[in-house]
């Protein structure tokens, strides 16, 4: 059994080029399906260290979408999540 769409030569599950508005593999968080759904416990968590060391506090009713959101903003701000570290 194959694990490629039959209609496609890349596995399933994998972002396509055009998947994104910029050309990169990841789309904005605004445009997932389940963007509006509350952000998840892993979510919560990283944004509780990430706020903390930024010395912020967010809402704990952010969905995934702002979650993700925060989350980049937040590394950038505390210098987390930076490639090679």
């Amino acid at each position: 059994m194959s694990n490629t769409h039959s209609n496609d030569d890349r596995p399933l599950g994998a972002a396509r080029d055009d998947d994104a508005t910029d050309g990169s593999l990841e789309k904005d968080p605004e445009q997932w399906v389940t963007g509006d759904e509350p952000m998840t416990g892993a979510q919560r968590s990283y944004l509780d260290t990430l706020a903390r060391e930024a010395g912020e506090e967010l809402s704990p009713e952010l969905t995934k979408a702002e979650a993700s959101e925060h989350i980049e903003r937040l590394q950038a701000a505390t210098g987390r999540g930076a490639e090679g570290s």
